[in-house]
C-alpha cells in the first residue's frame, strides 16, 4: 500500500497572527496582531501573471515580473486582518487601490516583517534561506 492517502488528505496550514508593529494598539495599549494566511501555488501563479508586464528589450517583447507589484499583491492577498481591500481602510489612507494601502500604512521594517511572515507561512522560508546562502 502506498502513502497516497497522505497526499489526498494533507494537513491544513492554519492562519497565524503576527505583531508587525507597536504602533497599532488596542484600548489597553496592547499591540494588535495582523492575521495572515498562506498562499497556495495556484494563487501564486495568478499573482505572478497579474504582476507580469511585456516590455521591449532590443526591440523584442519580453515578459518581465514587476517585483514591487508582486510583493504588494502577495501582502494584500495573504493578509486577512486588516483587510487591505476594505473601502473604509483604503479611504482612510487616501487611495482606492488596495495595493497601495500596506505601503502607506506600514513603515519599511513593518512591511518587511509582514511579508517575511507570509513567505514563511507559505513555505518559502527554506527557499529564501537557500537563496541567501548562494
Amino acid at each position: 500500500m502506498s502513502n497516497l492517502n497522505v497526499f489526498l488528505n494533507p494537513a491544513q496550514v492554519e492562519n497565524e497572527t503576527v505583531v508587525v508593529s507597536k504602533r497599532f494598539l488596542d484600548e489597553q495599549g496592547t499591540p494588535v496582531p495582523f492575521v495572515i494566511r498562506p498562499i497556495t501555488q495556484r494563487e501564486n501563479d495568478l499573482l505572478v501573471r497579474q504582476s507580469t508586464r511585456t516590455v521591449k528589450v532590443n526591440g523584442q517583447p519580453v515578459e518581465k515580473l514587476d517585483n514591487v507589484e508582486y510583493s504588494r499583491r502577495v501582502v494584500v492577498a495573504a493578509t486577512v486582518i486588516p483587510d487591505f481591500t476594505s473601502e473604509e481602510l483604503c479611504r482612510a489612507y487616501g487611495t482606492m487601490d488596495p495595493l497601495e494601502v500596506p505601503g502607506k500604512m506600514l513603515l519599511v521594517g513593518e512591511y518587511n516583517k509582514l511579508s517575511a511572515a507570509i513567505m514563511a507561512l507559505s513555505g518559502l522560508e527554506d527557499d529564501l534561506e537557500e537563496q541567501a546562502k548562494n
